[in-house]
C-alpha cells in the first residue's frame, strides 16, 4: 500500500472520530474545574436599568461589581487575587438574584458575604463605615470623613468611592459633594441619579 494511500485512510479515521466525538460540555468543564478546586475567582454578567455589569466572587464572598467590558477589572483581580478565573454563572446565583431584587424595588438591604481584599487601609475603613448608610439615605465625602473619625480626610474618602470594588452593594451611589452636588461616580452619573431616584432620592442636577 503506497505512502498516499496510507495518508488517505488516515485522514478520513481522523475526520470521522471528529464527527463521532461528544461535542464540548463547557458546564460540565466548568462544573469539573470548581469541583476540583482549579478557580479561585468566578464571574458573571448581569442584566440591570443602568446598563450591563459583571460580577466576580471568591469563597469569601462577593469581590466585585463591575460596570460594561470586565476585562480591565478582572485584569486588576487577576494581578491582585489569583489569575484563576473563570466565567461560572452558577456560583454566582445569589448575587444575581440580590441584584435583580434590588432593581425591582423588592430588596433594600443585601445579604452577601463580601471578599474585601480589593481594598486595604483606609480605604477599607470607609467602605464599612459606608456599608451602614441605608437605602434611601445620603451623606456627604465630609460627613463621611467624620464618621470614619478623620474629618479632614474627605478627599481620600473622594478617593476610597472612586475606587470601591463593590458599588451598588457598597453604595458609594449614595455619597454626594457637600453642599448636595452629585459628585462622580464610577458607572457614570445617569447611573448615579437613577440609584438615587430609584431609592426615592431626588438627585442634584449638577
Amino acid at each position: 500500500m503506497s505512502d498516499d494511500r496510507i495518508d488517505i485512510e488516515l485522514e478520513a479515521r481522523l475526520r470521522r472520530a471528529a464527527q463521532e466525538a461528544a461535542p464540548f460540555d463547557l458546564t460540565r468543564f466548568v462544573a469539573r474545574a470548581l469541583d476540583e478546586g482549579l478557580v479561585d475567582v468566578a464571574w458573571a454578567r448581569v442584566d440591570s436599568p443602568i446598563g450591563p455589569l459583571w460580577v466576580a466572587g471568591t469563597d469569601l464572598g462577593l469581590l466585585s461589581v463591575g460596570f460594561g467590558d470586565p476585562d480591565g477589572g478582572l485584569d486588576v483581580i487577576a494581578t491582585r487575587i489569583s489569575p484563576r478565573i473563570l466565567e461560572a454563572p452558577g456560583r454566582l446565583d445569589e448575587v444575581r438574584r440580590e441584584l435583580d431584587e434590588y432593581f425591582e424595588g423588592r430588596r433594600r438591604h443585601f445579604d452577601l458575604p463580601l471578599d474585601r481584599r480589593m481594598s486595604k487601609g483606609f480605604r477599607s475603613e470607609v467602605l464599612r463605615v459606608l456599608e451602614r448608610v441605608d437605602f434611601g439615605q445620603t451623606v456627604s465625602y465630609l460627613d463621611l470623613a467624620e464618621r470614619v473619625g478623620s474629618p479632614r480626610a474627605a478627599r481620600a474618602v473622594g478617593t476610597a468611592m472612586a475606587t470601591n470594588p463593590i458599588p451598588i452593594v457598597v453604595p458609594c451611589h449614595r455619597v454626594l459633594r457637600t453642599g448636595g452636588h452629585l459628585g462622580g461616580y464610577g458607572g457614570g452619573l445617569d447611573a448615579k441619579r437613577w440609584l438615587l431616584t430609584h431609592e426615592g432620592v431626588e438627585p442634584p442636577r449638577r
